[in-house]
Parts: C-alpha cells; structure tokens; sequence
C-alpha cells in the first residue's frame, strides 16, 4: 500500500560541458528552506513553495556560497533562533547567515571536528548547546552558542572514541566502533546498550521524536531506545546493507542504495518500497521525509490518514486500520476519529458477519453503534418503515447477496436469520436502537412469523411493542394466526378488538389451531382489566359459557378492576347466575371480609336455596348436598352478621333441623334449638355437639345451664333415659351436682347415676383442693412481696466522719442507724453512748 507519495524536489541537469562533477553530499531543511552541501565544498540555498499539487513544487534559488576549492561539506544543521547554518567543512565547523549565507567573523572556526550534533532540548531565545567531537579523542566539547559567540562550557571523556553522534538534551547517543551506548554529560551515566558489526553493517543513530533514537542493531534490526534505556516499540527487521534510517511516525524509513524501504513501527511489516537511485541519506521533518542523492532531492509527504484508512478498509486489513487509527488519533479532530472509529468497527463488524463469525460481528456492531437498520435492510422481506432511513454501510469485498442464499442455501441462510434474531433482541434497550424501534420489532414479528416461532412470536406481541399494526394485522390474518392478533391488538391498547377476535376463535368463526386456552386466557383479560364498559360488554357472553370461569372477572385476587365494581353493580348482572352469584358472595365473606349483613345473608339464602332445590331433585348429588350443608353449616355457626329470624323463617318448615337449631340459636333460643334437635333430627350426638359448641368460650355456669337444659328435654320422654344417663356419664363436669339432683326423677335408682355421682364428687373435692392449693400459694406469693418490700424500705445509712451528734454534739466516727418505712430514725450509736436525731435532720443530711 502507499503510506507516502514521492515528488522531485530539486535535481541538477548536465551542463553538456565535460564531465558534471555536482554532487549532494548532506541536506538541511527548515520550513521552506533547503540547504545544500556539495561534493565540491559549496553550500546552495533553495527555497520550496508548497502548492496544492504535490508533484508539481516550485523550487527557486537563492543564493550560493563557496567553502573552498576542495572538499566535501560533511553536514549542515541550521539554528533558527540564531540565523546561523552550521558547516562541517575542511575538519572544522564554520557558522553562516541563514539568509545571506555570509560567514560570521564573531564566531570563529572550531577547528579538529570530526562529528557535531546540536540538541534541540538546549535550544533556548538567545542560545543552543552544541556538542563536537573532536578526531582520535575520546573527549567531547560542549559548547554554549550565542548570536555572536560561542563558548565552550564542559569537556566531556566518554568510554571509547566516537564514530556517530546524537544529542537529546544532555543525552548523548554514541556509536564506535563495535558498540551504543547512552552518556549523560550532566550526570555522568552512562548507559550500554549492544554490540554491532562495524564491518558488515553501516551504523546509524539518529534522533527520531521527542526523547528516542533510531539505531541499527545486530543483524539489522532496526532498534528504538529512550533516553532511559528503554524501548517503547518493538525493533523492525531492516534490509541488509541498509544505509540510513528516519522515523516519521508511524513509520520507520530504511534506505538502501537503490530504494527505500517504509516499515510500520505498529506490526514491523513492509508496506511500502519507494525506488531511487544513488541514495545517500534520508533527511526527515515534521511534514515530510526527504530523500538525498548524487544529484537530486525527493521528498515523501504522508498519505492522509483518512486515505491510508480507507485503503486498508478496502483490502479487508480493518485490524490495521483500527490499530493505525488509535496510535495516530491525536492528529484527527475529536469528532472525525469518532466518527472513523465507528466506521470501521462496523466495517470489521461487515467483514466478521459475511464470514459468518457471528459472535464477534454482534460485538463489533453493537460497540459501533450501527443502526440496526442497516442490518435489516440486508434480508429478504425484512422492509425498512423508516421513510428517512438510507443505507450508509461502507461495501466489502465479502459480501453475499442474502437474497440468493436463502434461495440455494437454506441451512446457512437459518444462522443468518438467528444471527438477526440476537442481534436486534440485544441492541434494542440500547442507545441506537430506541431510535427505531417500530423498525426492529416489526423486523423481529416477521422473523418468528416466517419462521412460525409461535412462542416468541406471542411473548414479542403480548409485551410493549412497537410493530407496524397495519403491517403486522394483515400477515397474521395471513397465517392465521387470530390469537396472536388479539395479542397484538391488546398490546396497542384495542382491548375490545383484541377480545373481539378471540371470541371469534371460541365460537368457530376463526380457525386458529395455535392456542387451545382462548376461553381461560378471555376471562384472565377481562380479569385485569379497568376498562368497566368493555367489561360490560363482556361479561355476559363469558357467564353463559362458564359461571365458575365467569365469576374470576369479579373475583380474582390479582385483578386491577375488582375494586372497580361496587357489589351493587355485579349483583345487577349476577343475578340470572345463581352459580356466580353464590361464588361472589362467598368471595364477599370469606375472602374480603364483608361485615354487612345483606351479603352474608344473601349468601345464606343462596346456600339454602341451591340445598331445597337440590333435596326436592330426584337425582340429586348427595355427596354435593352434603358438602353444600356443610358449608351453610359452618357459615351459620361463624357468621355473626346474617339475619337470623330471616333465615329461620326461610328454613322453619324444611327438613333442616341442624340448620334451624344453629339458627334459634343465634337468637338465645337455646331450649328450643335443642328440642328441634332432640326431637325432629333425632340426632342426640347433634344436641351434645351443639352444647359443646355454644358454651365454647363462655363460663362455667352458662354450661351448665344449657347442658342441665338438655338433660331436662331427655327427661320428658321415657324414651330418652338411655341418652339422658349417657349425657351424663359422658359429661359429669359440665353438670352442677344439686341442680341435677333436684331435676332427676324418684324412679331412678342409684346405681344407674353411680358412675356420674363418682366423677361428679371427685370434681368438687379436686376443685375444692384447688381452691385451697391456690390460696396458700397466693398468701406465699404475698409474703414473698412483703419481704422484699422490708428489704427494699429497711436498710442501714452509713454517716460520715463530719457528722455531729445531735445529743452530744461531737463528732461521730462510726456510727450506723436503722430508717424504718416511715422515715424516722430509731436510734443512732456513737462513741459518748445514745443520743437520738429527729427525722428533719436525716433528711438534711443526706
């Protein structure tokens, strides 16, 4: 590839007289000024306009200067701040006029050089720093250079003679004769860095950016070296007989004889050979790099960025560009590299995917930020809705025509339509893909419905969603596939068409094998919803299927509109369906907790309508009467809101005495539910229980009543002496022991109350030792209470030393005294005998 374009500088034509002996020895260059030093001691000044054609420069002469009758000029360095052009001529350096090339008799001649090298880090307004090496010592001069005078400030010994020399501020880069080393003329270090092989390779050290050096290590590998010792950049492989080296970053320059070879400092791979003939050196600044021959001058100027980019984008080397991009960003403006870097990325992203690399083209477009578009816009039937949207895409070179492949190469053609899937369900919650969301749902809707993805495709519609509805409405009429629809609509918020359309499925009139819960799924939408008037409309064709179902629109726990209906409004609807009325109610009672006495009637009533309408049936259900009355039962019992003369009323002339004795019961009525029991249900476990279950929670004399009441009822009747002995027997605790005395008859003998006068007397002595028991513990527990009050309230005060006898009036030294419960002072003891203090004093005292 082409990283530089070459263009003729300067070249010298033949004069056609003799021999021509015009040859460049060295080149200087700052800004638009060319310095040339000559085989034959002269040094020419040129200057190079720079038009907007770069092979076409216009190069104008300015002025000449001739050292001397012989010589080569060895080299050139000019210093801008000064005006001077120094010239290593004839063994000495001699300082020109940058412009006038006219020497400067204030700066003398520095006779005995052999090497110079001036730092740029030394540069300062009015001065520079110049080393100079002189021939066959191992010592080096450091020189202050003024407009006007120079001055040698520092002689410096190195480890071994000089053959090439570099300067970085106070660094030195040496090279000898079989070695580099690092020297710093200000602290003295110095550092070795590695052989060379002076007679089988040119040694080259020159400076190449701020704080690094270029050199030609072992076995031609071009090396970097910091100022430090370190490398930064891994050494590039050079050519053999490789002559000079210059960095242009980032690219390392290697001439040879016949051509120059450019190497990328990033991967230390080849990517440009640039032909000349005769080369010398290689001169680079800022902009360009210049190449030096016997008789003309080139310069390579630099590809652009964004065209080397593109280049290797073409050519498939995306990595490169990417790696190129990153280590140069610094010469782009911000918002060109972002928008670069995005390009290739999903590029790259391009190239991945049409090698079906998936995984990796996922990550690059996503990371890219691609418009997901873009990839749409690649499928067959996949259309972009977007009516702004054009593809922008850079081409490459691998692409496939997806269209041709889903035609001869299904199997590939489905990794392709998964690859779609992942991607846009992975880049729609980002950034890019909020910004055409109707785009990637509708594309994802006709990627499962194509591919008959039955399950994703309902979980796409049943969600948020932003699919073309006039789209979507007529593929799925299409595929019927009505369910799905309903979905759709429901997710855009048409509930009543959504309903609509799944009605038509239950009823027949739409053939949709892909779902068989659309009655259930109905109900659980319905269930849910707030919209009251499209519930009405509803409701109806929902209760005439299933009332059980029906009632769930009411009643589920979850719903959001069960708080909507006020039990008014369902009982108006409800009332053609006992089933659902009955399970509303119950709802009312046992889940909501209603405490008005109309439901919990109502739901009495319902029960006792369904048990009559089922007893007067035929074939009715035992086993579901029984549960039924049970349930009523149970209500009855628990309920304490239900009308209960209402409900005895509804129930007196039926055949349920259970019911009707729950219900006089409720009314105090206790005498006569136990008679209907006894004597018209005939059930005497049924009048035990219901003692048991009445007195539950009530005293001990409330028992016994009721249940001396029921022994009262056996007793009217011969018939029921068995069950009055039983009741006894079975229960002597719940019985007084006189008053049963008093009510049983003459007759009775005592061996048939034996077995209850037993147990009934054992209970009145326990209870009466219980009683006992509990006072002598109540009186410890007194006592024990007492102690602790005398404990707490009688207790001994020791007076200090400063105290006084209120008797004596000297000063007590050990004494005590007793403080009973009521405050006073009893006695106190001191060494002169008894003397006593009223109870004033105590409490001054302390």
């Amino acid at each position: 590839m082409q990283v530089f374009t070459p263009a003729l500088v300067f070249q010298r034509t033949p004069s056609g007289k003799g021999r021509d002996k015009f040859s460049i020895q060295c080149l200087e260059c700052f800004g638009k000024n060319l310095y040339i030093g000559t085989k034959e001691g002269a040094v020419e000044y040129l200057t190079v306009n720079n038009p907007s054609s770069q092979q076409s420069l216009t190069v104008r002469e300015v002025g000449k200067r001739q050292m001397g009758r012989s010589g080569a000029i060895i080299k050139l360095t000019a210093i801008p701040v000064l005006n001077h052009l120094l010239v290593l001529w004839d063994g000495s350096i001699t300082v020109l006029n940058m412009f006038s090339l006219e020497a400067l008799p204030a700066l003398k001649k520095i006779p005995n050089v052999l090497l110079f090298a001036v730092s740029e880090s030394g540069i300062q307004r009015d001065s520079a720093e110049l080393i100079v090496a002189s021939s066959r010592r191992k010592t080096v001069s450091v020189y202050k250079v003024h407009v006007d005078r120079w001055e040698c400030v520092k002689q410096v010994v190195l480890p071994q003679e000089p053959v090439l020399l570099a300067a970085l501020g106070t660094c030195l880069c040496v090279a000898t004769c079989d070695r580099y080393f690092l020297h710093d003329h200000q602290s003295q270090n110095t550092t070795d860095l590695f052989l060379h092989n002076l007679g089988k390779q040119n040694i080259i050290a020159n400076k190449c950016g701020k704080g690094e050096f270029v050199l030609n290590g072992p076995g031609c590998l071009g090396m970097f070296v910091m100022k430090n010792g370190t490398s930064q950049h891994p050494p590039v492989q050079l050519p053999d007989g490789v002559m000079d080296a210059a960095v242009h970053f980032p690219y390392v320059l290697a001439l040879q004889n016949q051509s120059v070879h450019i190497y990328s400092i990033l991967d230390q791979q080849l990517k440009q050979t640039v032909p000349v003939h005769n080369a010398r050196s290689l001169v680079p600044t800022e902009e360009s790099v210049f190449i030096v021959t016997d008789k003309e001058i080139q310069r390579l100027s630099p590809v652009p960025l964004e065209d080397q980019i593109h280049e290797l984008v073409n050519r498939q080397r995306v990595e490169e560009a990417l790696t190129l991009l990153e280590r140069l960003q610094h010469l782009l403006p911000r918002d060109s590299y972002k928008d670069l870097h995005k390009n290739l990325i999903c590029t790259s992203g391009m190239i991945k995917f049409y090698r079906e690399a998936f995984v990796e083209a996922k990550e690059l477009f996503i990371k890219g930020d691609l418009d997901p578009r873009e990839i749409i816009s690649l499928y067959p039937a996949m259309p972009v809705l977007s009516e702004d949207f054009t593809p922008q895409t850079t081409a490459v070179s691998n692409a496939k025509d997806l269209w041709t492949l889903s035609r001869n190469d299904w199997p590939t053609f489905q990794q392709y339509l998964s690859f779609l899937d992942d991607f846009l369900r992975e880049v729609k919650p980002t950034a890019q893909g909020q910004t055409c969301l109707q785009d990637i749902d509708s594309a994802l809707f006709k990627l499962y419905l194509e591919q008959g993805e039955n399950e994703k495709l309902d979980q796409l519609v049943s969600t948020q969603n932003n699919c073309n509805l006039q789209m979507c409405v007529a593929d799925l009429e299409q595929h019927k596939r009505f369910f799905t629809l309903g979905l759709l609509y429901q997710s855009q918020g048409q509930h009543f068409n959504a309903i609509q359309t799944w009605i038509k499925i239950v009823e027949d009139e739409s053939e949709d094998p892909s779902n068989t819960s659309v009655f259930q799924h109905i109900v659980k939408t319905l269930s849910n919803l707030e919209h009251k008037q499209i519930i009405w409309k509803f409701v109806d064709w929902v209760l005439r299927r299933d009332q059980e179902a029906g009632i769930l629109i009411f009643t589920k726990t979850n719903a959001g509109n069960h708080n909507t209906f006020v039990p008014e409004e369902v009982f108006t609807i409800l009332n053609s369906y006992p089933v659902a009325l009955t399970l509303y109610l119950e709802y009312l009672v046992n889940e909501s907790h209603s405490k008005e006495e109309k439901h919990h009637t109502m739901l009495i009533t319902s029960y006792v309508k369904r048990i009559l309408r089922s007893l007067a049936d035929d074939h009715n259900n035992e086993s579901s009467t029984e549960e039924m009355r049970h349930k009523l039962q149970q209500l009855l019992w628990q309920s304490s809101f239900y009308n209960a003369d209402q409900i005895y009323d509804q129930i007196a002339s039926s055949s349920l005495h259970v019911e009707q004795a729950i219900s006089l019961g409720k009314n105090g009525k206790h005498k006569k539910a136990l008679q209907v029991l006894v004597n018209e249900e005939k059930d005497q476990q049924a009048a035990e229980c219901y003692c048991w279950r009445t007195s539950a929670g009530r005293d001990k004399k409330f028992t016994q009543t009721i249940f001396l009441t029921l022994l009262q009822i056996y007793l009217e009747s011969s018939h029921h002496v068995i069950a009055a002995v039983d009741l006894l027997n079975k229960n002597p605790e719940s019985f007084d022991l006189s008053s049963v005395l008093m009510v049983l008859p003459e007759s009775w003998s005592l061996k048939v109350v034996l077995r209850f006068l037993c147990e009934s007397l054992r209970g009145t002595v326990h209870d009466k030792r219980m009683r006992g028991l509990e006072m002598s513990l109540a009186k410890v527990e007194t006592l024990r209470h007492r102690h602790a009050l005398m404990a707490a309230t009688h207790e001994k005060i020791q007076v200090d030393r400063g105290c006084v006898c209120h008797s004596c009036q000297k000063r007590l030294t050990g004494a005590e005294f007793l403080r009973r419960p009521t405050g006073e002072l009893t006695h106190i003891t001191c060494h002169n005998g008894v003397a006593t203090m009223n109870r004033q004093l105590i409490q001054h005292m302390f």
